[in-house]
């Protein structure tokens, strides 16, 4: 975490375990990382990458007009909401709204 708290030039603002799924997450701005056994990891690996976003229901109301896939419809996390969509290129992406905003999800 040092290197990308360095990289970024900002302090992780979240670090939380989630022992539903046996992980352990921090955050540095937009940036979510994962920590956890083969095991644990092995349901979020097909995951490519995670949008932040502020709105998850206009997602969710837009990305099929676009051509994606909503896989798992919104549902509650620790930090907020996320739901699972494949993007027509086959990516997999994860959309987050979390619960309590902050300036520094954001790059600066």
């Amino acid at each position: 975490m040092a290197f990308h708290e360095a990289l970024i030039g900002q302090p992780a603002r979240l670090r939380f375990d989630y022992p539903e799924h046996d992980l352990r997450l921090a955050q540095v701005a937009s940036i979510l990382f994962i920590a956890g056994t083969e095991r644990s990891l092995k349901p979020f690996t097909a995951t490519h990458l995670t949008f932040l976003v502020d709105d998850i229901d206009a997602f969710a109301a837009h990305l099929p007009g676009v051509g994606a896939t909503i896989l798992e419809a919104a549902k509650p996390v620790p930090t907020g909401r996320n739901m699972l969509v494949l993007h027509p290129d086959q990516t997999r992406v994860e959309y987050v709204e979390h619960r309590d905003k902050h300036p520094a999800d954001v790059l600066p």
